[in-house]
């Protein structure tokens, strides 16, 4: 057998800790299907390579004993270990090797419940009495607004839980928040608006919607007391806030500050949008209630069941001030959005009998010990308040956030940063990094996992 490669220096860039076993089978995989490793080149042993890398040496052990008994390798104990003679495809010019990546074992993107938790035996339930009992006109083409039925039963909700002012004629049935928004961003402009303040950092796709409904969209700084108005030049006619838990660092827009962009958009005859997108999930005490409260007839309040039940409900309302309703209503009529049937017939049942509070109730108590377990595990403070689906943990740089996100690819982990996912407003490697934790979205029986998966990682790339 060829002996090229005794003692050869191998790179291979892979993380430690969680995952560093599986992320070595792909990298040496990897190598060998496109020529980098040539049949008959030796491996290093395994304590060399352990201790290049910077694992344990079983770990090396077992990913030689797996590449062998898939072909890949050849060796025995005691000899060394070898690429085996097996064809490869031509890869035509010679390219930079690209190394595949794993699908991630654990979910940490944010902005997701634990969908395994979805209620499916309530909501079957409700479907089921919703369908014997609807009136025929409920199968006929429905109101722009949504049903009347559920219109009502989302205005006192609302009322209820978050202290908006509502009634069901102020209520639209949306397919969705990004389908509100793009309603309304279209509203808007049809009044004249033709620049919206959104927060910064903020969701992109909030900026991307806006934009799509012809808006110029500028920055709100975000700090310790939330947006700051000074943001609101004098071309902005509308801002996008979220005041209860700010997307993403998660502070609370404080009393003050509340006060100055309602007194804004008094003054300037402008409007404030409200994403109360996670409102019903505060830990440390009760949730501050609605802006729209202080402003009904200048804030558009928007909700939805993307938090509580599942993203794949696309079910949403908003309460529109009457200077808008009109406007609103003919975007929902020039875009054909609507909401089927069965699903506002069902998700009205599920609220007026109880269901939904209790479900909601449930997920809080998980949601509130996973936060917790999270601020715990991590050796790094948490940003902002004990609220919602996800956490920031900020790091040093955003070249930190980079190799946390792209490491933990590898680990196993699905991770978001602030600047790997482009919620600054404005690209720039100065700005605050951060990973956006969504500790909510693992199902049970990963959860634990994925926090110490998460946890190593870490420490492995911080520590």
């Amino acid at each position: 057998m060829d002996e090229r490669g005794v003692g050869l220096d191998l790179h291979l860039d892979v993380p430690r800790g969680a995952g560093a076993g599986r992320a070595i089978e792909i990298a040496l995989r990897e190598a060998v299907r496109s020529g980098r490793l040539p049949a008959g080149a030796r491996l290093p042993g395994s304590r060399s390579l352990a201790a290049d890398l910077g694992v344990s040496r079983g770990t090396v052990v077992q990913v030689y004993g797996q590449l062998i008994a898939e072909g890949w390798l050849t060796g025995e104990p005691g000899s060394g270990t070898w690429v085996a003679d097996i064809p490869v495809a031509d890869a035509g010019p010679r390219t930079e090797p690209r190394v595949s990546r794993p699908d991630p074992e654990f979910d940490l993107q944010p902005g997701r419940p634990d969908l395994s938790s979805f209620p499916r035996t309530m909501w079957a339930s409700a479907v089921r009495r919703a369908a014997a009992s609807a009136e025929p006109a409920a199968w006929d083409y429905g109101e722009p607004a949504g049903l009347p039925v559920l219109r009502s039963t989302i205005a006192r909700y609302v009322a209820r839980t978050r202290g908006v002012a509502a009634d069901a004629e102020s209520v639209v049935v949306t397919a969705g928040f990004a389908n509100g928004l793009a309603l309304v961003g279209r509203a808007l402009r049809s009044l004249g608006v033709r620049c919206v303040a959104t927060e910064d950092p903020g969701l992109p796709q909030h900026r991307w919607l806006l934009r799509a409904a012809g808006m110029d969209v500028v920055p709100l700084s975000v700090g310790a007391d939330g947006a700051d108005p000074a943001g609101l030049t004098e071309h902005v006619g509308a801002a996008l806030l979220t005041p209860a838990h700010q997307y993403p660092r998660g502070v609370v827009l404080a009393p003050a500050v509340r006060a100055g962009f309602v007194a804004w958009a008094r003054r300037r005859d402008g409007f404030l949008v409200e994403d109360d997108y996670d409102g019903e999930f505060r830990y440390d005490r009760q949730p501050v209630g609605a802006v729209q409260a202080l402003a009904p007839d200048r804030v558009v309040y928007a909700g939805s069941a993307s938090k509580s039940l599942s993203p794949g409900m696309r079910l949403g309302w908003l309460v529109v001030p009457p200077t808008l309703r009109e406007a609103v209503l003919a975007a929902v009529a020039e875009t054909g959005t609507a909401v089927p049937a069965f699903h506002q017939l069902a998700f009205a049942d599920l609220v007026e009998r109880g269901d939904y509070d209790r479900h909601i109730r449930r997920a809080r108590l998980v949601y509130r010990r996973r936060r917790t377990e999270l601020a715990e595990r991590l050796a790094a403070p948490l940003d902002g308040v004990a609220a919602g689906l996800h956490a920031l943990m900020p790091v040093g740089s955003a070249e930190e956030e980079g190799r946390l996100v792209d490491t933990g690819r590898y680990a196993g982990l699905h991770l978001h940063g602030l600047h790997t996912e482009g919620y600054w407003h404005e690209p720039a490697g100065e700005r605050p990094a951060g990973l956006i934790l969504g500790f909510a979205t693992p199902p049970p029986h990963t959860w634990k996992r994925a926090l110490e998966a998460l946890a190593e990682l870490v420490d492995a790339v911080t520590g």
